[in-house]
């Protein structure tokens, strides 16, 4: 976890399956559906969902940002950030960034508090997970905790090793030196709040960052141990994360200020690399100018500015010269699941039309062509003709459990509730670690309480199978058992 990973997250993340746009309009679960909600390939329209928010799941966005740079540049290249001017600190000592871990004590297991409070302790003795305690007390711990599925004990690990660099518990607003390191523990680590759903820890931790424009997380604030050496120590997914906050709380606006100014100063490094006629260091800063931009749409569509994300689709991200047909669908597919998301089927056919046709020549449809389909015939409410595209789609990557999710969705909405119960029963049944996620917990246990009034006892069979299969759960386990409704 070095400086030059980059604040790599992918190979944390790499078990999440990769999409472009990871985080486009997908909204989460807070506890709020009344019906089952369908996805579509993390990056498309919750369908069914009466609460469609705009709101995404992180850090999957981190795992896109970080994927996406295949070009190789120097340190110089990469780390080019622009140093505050003494005009613009005003009084260096109030700017420098003081941060400190805010809980005094490790992230608990809400896993196994659930289990104390609804089974008993002979299932708590089934839960074996790992540990802060079972891994090497370094970022080769926290990468094994999180390829593990363990985020909160890879959260706790993260508070152990900042406290050895001086910016543990109490420490906030107390001067300390950052490294390469040091702050790539402080961009994991906030992170995995993100994705945990931590957002009161998250906001209060990442507060004294500001936007990282103080003097002290630039080399030049320490000559003598980084030789000379100049720009950003802090890596360019953090600074991202960090404009993207508000959207975590429900202020797009604020994102969107955020967001514009990183987007202005990447797109100024660009164009510095133009004039320096340096081709491979303008693509790497304008390939980061267009991540910017991804998560400027998902402001967009929160606040139903659905010109600007036309206008930044058709006008700025599929203007590049350089875009490889793949992308360009992946963009076209993107673009029409957002008109299905505001409800413009027809402009959503059109675009998806231009994704097909990007496809090679003589080859059969792909995921994306029958996710695409799918939603097209779902969003036509005819839910059988769905079924069938997704099943097929599920024949292309068998435990997909977004397309399982459709299937389910589609099957009860087709008046199969039986059926749908079944299809999720037996997904869980094959693959437990993969298909006891988030969406599916939540979407069967609103089928078991359509089913019938004694729904109780299933929704504690599957805590059970949570208990022994799942390390963590994004959201809350009594949101996706929907354990507070009466039962």
């Amino acid at each position: 976890m070095t400086n030059n990973s980059n604040g790599r997250l992918s190979e944390y993340f790499a078990n999440d399956p990769p999409s472009f746009f990871d985080e486009l309009t997908n909204s989460k679960s807070k506890g709020k559906e009344t019906q089952p909600t369908q996805t579509a390939e993390k990056s498309s329209s919750n369908m069914l969902a009466s609460t469609f928010t705009g709101c995404f799941q992180p850090p999957e966005y981190v795992e896109t940002a970080e994927a996406d740079e295949p070009i190789k540049v120097s340190d110089d290249v990469r780390n080019l950030w622009q140093l505050p001017t003494p005009n613009e600190t005003g009084n260096q000592a109030t700017h420098l960034v003081m941060p400190g871990i805010h809980i005094a004590n490790d992230l608990p297991d809400p896993i196994s508090i659930a289990v104390a409070q609804h089974l008993d302790e002979a299932e708590l003795q089934q839960r074996k997970i790992l540990g802060v305690e079972n891994v090497t007390q370094d970022e080769r711990g926290i990468r094994t905790l999180i390829n593990a599925g363990c985020f909160r004990a890879a959260v706790n690990l993260t508070g152990r090793l900042l406290t050895i660099y001086g910016q543990g518990y109490g420490r906030a607003g107390q001067p300390a030196k950052h490294s390469p390191h040091s702050l790539q523990l402080w961009f994991t680590r906030l992170a995995l709040l993100a994705k945990l759903d931590e957002y009161d820890l998250l906001q209060a931790e990442a507060e004294p960052f500001g936007q990282l424009n103080g003097p002290d997380v630039f080399f030049e604030f320490y000559p003598e141990m980084y030789n000379g050496k100049q720009g950003s120590i802090a890596c360019f997914s953090f600074r991202l994360l960090l404009a993207e906050l508000p959207i975590y709380l429900g202020k797009p606006h604020l994102a969107l200020d955020q967001l514009s100014e990183l987007h202005v100063t990447s797109n100024e490094i660009k164009e510095h690399y133009d004039r320096l006629k340096n081709t491979q260091a303008a693509e790497f800063w304008q390939r980061r100018a267009e991540r910017v931009l991804q998560s400027i749409i998902n402001c967009a569509l929160m606040m139903k500015k659905f010109s600007m994300i036309d206008d930044i689709m058709g006008g700025m991200l599929l203007t590049r010269s350089t875009l490889s047909k793949e992308e360009q669908r992946s963009l076209y597919s993107a673009w029409g699941r957002i008109y299905l998301q505001i409800g413009d089927i027809f402009g959503a056919e059109q675009k998806f039309a231009v994704s097909r046709r990007l496809r090679e020549i003589n080859s059969s449809p792909d995921l994306r062509d029958l996710v695409d389909k799918g939603l097209i015939a779902v969003a036509k409410n005819d839910f059988p003709e769905a079924y069938l595209i997704f099943q097929k789609a599920l024949h292309l990557d068998s435990g997909n459990t977004m397309i399982l999710n459709n299937m389910g969705v589609c099957l009860l909405y087709a008046g199969k509730l039986k059926d749908a119960i079944n299809l999720y029963e037996r997904a869980i049944n094959l693959n437990p670690q993969k298909s006891l996620n988030e969406s599916l917990l939540v979407n069967l246990s609103t089928l078991y309480e359509l089913e019938s009034n004694n729904s109780k006892a299933k929704k504690l069979n599957l805590l059970r199978l949570i208990n022994r299969f799942k390390p963590d759960l994004t959201i809350s386990v009594e949101i996706c058992l929907k354990l507070q409704a009466s039962n």
